[in-house]
């Protein structure tokens, strides 16, 4: 699950008392978006490594694979590789496929995670001293389908459809073994194959600098997007071997969350990705990116790059390496050798020493990356919204949405807006406070991942675009802090309901989180939820949800009409699944905050400025005329307090 929360590390322990450090849980486990999704590396609801089922054998392209039987009547196929290890002279490669294999894969454990920021919370296991899990050789994928003999696996007419699913993590962590997003329920009860699959992180997944292309093999090897390039690898095996599960490959649906639908947005720009996918779905992304230089040029460079541009980084490892004295001789050393040398000379490097390099000194348990690349190449160099505006992406139909409540999740671990007790976040400062920031930065968030891109998308001329917003909030309360106010619908909560799997990957937490007298309304949402996804994988709308008793889902937006609609997901005690219309926008939310009673034109500044300045489009002079009266007697440096966490 981005774009969002990484967590401060050491100081957190399993030690404190259950109920306590569940609250710590919660707020880990659902992290995502801008800072990070960190799921539970686990095999699915299976503890013990499954034993092989003969019946579930299937003859690949490049070999046998067979899996085991898993819940809800699937096959589930894990660790398949998809491309070769990126390692060695094939770092900051474009993927190559995988080498095929003499004797049969035992598909029963998931492959290794992606080298990331790691610890035992986070459900990647620290592995070094410097707090580093995964590996380098990760590109596999997993596969769940309806349970059938290899005899009468789905062919023609009846193969079925086919979801492939792309986590979040803010392209920085995560993975493909989440039990939060474990596929067999979604396959089993819907009839569809899940496909899940990991992609180069951080650094090693997005990596842009002059010495790489023009060492590169090919155009797309120029791109530095690499992980947008596993994708790719991962559909087009998707296109290779997916009949042999029963799957379509005429009829695939890519869906993720967080960084997951930022990389959903990224694939329908990509022409290498024409033709791989037939639906989209995009849940709490967005259009953000960075240009070329950005991600290249020094930081007091023309224009200038950022903070951990590739430059800069070059830098960092010339003098780690202790190749140089200092950084002003390691510019020099940079720019004198030649491209192939300091291509090896990167390529060389101990990958755990390039993310070293990318640490954020504010927040030494968060890469910060600069990512995903308007290359040009691979991907746009203009601005997203304006390509959507333009007509050029894959005109398949689109799902898009968030969650009510996105930003309480960070919010909810920011010591800023709550208090801390024994060492642990539990506590809201300022209730009225806390409950506006949270519901402004919530709304700008569903503008840019529902108002903007679908907009665009819709004056291209495209309207076959779907919106919804995701309202549950049913938490418990845990030591006297509601947790439905604390964290409510917040950023990545869907999930559970998506893949029906309500296990974070602790019994627990997962009791404490779900209670028993939740499970009614939340296993009727689930089911609601997966069946509107599904049929729209089937058929391309999500219609009624292959039911007759569910709201039908209108279009998002019909001409002539001003307002869009919106399908709202919640349970029946709190209204559940019902039609509206939104007229959301950026003007919207600072004609809101523009007419807030309670407070000062001071602290509505304070407020405009907490919105909007991280943004990267943000403009000062916009600022000092913003709503009717402007702000230019409150400069930035004229507030204090509260701010959202980048």
């Amino acid at each position: 699950m981005d774009e969002g929360g990484e967590q401060a590390q050491g100081h957190r322990s399993r030690r404190w008392i259950p109920v306590i450090v569940a609250i710590l849980l919660l707020l880990l486990v659902l992290a995502a978006g801008v800072f990070g999704l960190r799921t539970f590396r686990d095999s699915g609801p299976a503890t013990a490594l499954p034993i092989a089922d003969v019946s579930s054998e299937r003859l690949l392209a490049l070999g046998s694979v067979v899996g085991f039987a898993d819940a809800h009547d699937t096959h589930a196929w894990l660790g398949i590789p998809f491309a070769s290890p990126p390692v060695g002279p094939l770092r900051w490669r474009a993927p190559k496929a995988a080498e095929a294999w003499a004797d049969t894969l035992d598909a029963l454990s998931f492959g290794p995670a992606c080298l990331q920021l790691a610890d035992e919370i986070g459900g990647i296991a620290a592995e070094d001293d410097e707090g580093f899990g995964g590996s380098e050789d990760c590109l596999y994928l997993n596969v769940w389908a309806p349970r059938v003999e290899s005899d009468d696996v789905p062919i023609g007419a009846e193969r079925l459809p086919v979801m492939v699913w792309i986590h979040g993590g803010g392209n920085t962590i995560g993975h493909a073994g989440s039990t939060m997003s474990y596929g067999a329920r979604l396959a089993g009860t819907q009839g569809v194959v899940v496909v899940s699959l990991n992609y180069r992180l951080g650094p090693l997944g997005w990596f842009s600098h002059t010495a790489l292309r023009t060492t590169a093999n090919g155009d797309l090897e120029t791109s530095g997007n690499f992980g947008n390039l596993d994708q790719i690898r991962a559909l087009e095996w998707v296109q290779e071997n997916i009949e042999e599960f029963g799957g379509d490959p005429d009829n695939v649906t890519i869906f993720g969350e967080s960084a997951g639908a930022r990389n959903v947005f990224a694939l329908l720009l990509a022409d290498a990705a024409r033709g791989l996918f037939h639906r989209a779905i995009a849940q709490s992304g967005s259009t953000d990116s960075v240009s070329r230089a950005e991600a290249e040029n020094p930081s007091r460079g023309e224009p200038p790059g950022k903070r951990h541009s590739t430059a800069e980084v070059v830098v960092s490892l010339l003098v780690d390496a202790g190749l140089v004295p200092d950084r002003e001789a390691a510019r020099g050393y940079a720019s004198e050798l030649p491209a192939e040398d300091l291509a090896d000379l990167l390529r060389s490097r101990p990958a755990r020493e390039i993310l070293n390099a990318y640490r954020n000194p504010e927040d030494p348990g968060r890469l910060d990356v600069p990512q995903p690349i308007r290359d040009g190449v691979l991907l746009p160099g203009g601005d997203w919204v304006d390509v959507f505006r333009s007509g050029h992406f894959s005109r398949v139909p689109l799902m898009v949405g968030t969650n009510r409540d996105e930003m309480k999740l960070f919010f909810s671990q920011d010591v800023e807006h709550v208090r801390e007790s024994l060492g642990l976040i539990y506590r809201i400062r300022d209730l009225d406070d806390y409950e506006r920031r949270a519901r402004y930065h919530s709304d700008l968030w569903a503008v840019r991942a529902v108002t903007r891109p679908a907009t665009a998308i819709h004056d291209s001329g495209w309207d076959e675009i779907y919106a919804y917003r995701f309202d549950w909030d049913e938490l418990p309360s845990l030591l006297g802090q509601d947790l439905s106010v604390l964290l409510g619908a917040a950023h990545g909560l869907e999930l559970p309901f998506l893949f029906g799997t309500f296990d974070i990957g602790d019994p627990l937490l997962s009791r404490l989180l779900f209670p028993a007298e939740t499970r009614a309304d939340r296993e009727r949402l689930a089911e609601e939820m997966m069946g509107y996804w599904a049929e729209f994988a089937r058929i391309g709308k999500p219609d009624r949800g292959g039911r007759g008793d569910l709201p039908e889902w209108m279009r998002w937006s019909t001409a002539g009409q001003g307002a869009a609609n919106l399908l709202i997901l919640d349970s029946p005690s709190d209204g559940g699944i019902r039609v509206a219309r939104t007229t959301l926008s950026r003007d919207h939310v600072i004609a809101a905050v523009d007419a807030e009673p309670e407070l000062e034109q001071a602290e509505k500044c304070a407020l405009f400025l907490d919105l909007f300045s991280r943004r990267p489009d943000f403009d000062p002079e916009e600022f000092r005329r913003i709503g009717r009266r402007g702000c230019a007697e409150f400069g930035p440096g004229s507030f204090t307090g509260p701010t959202v966490p980048r």
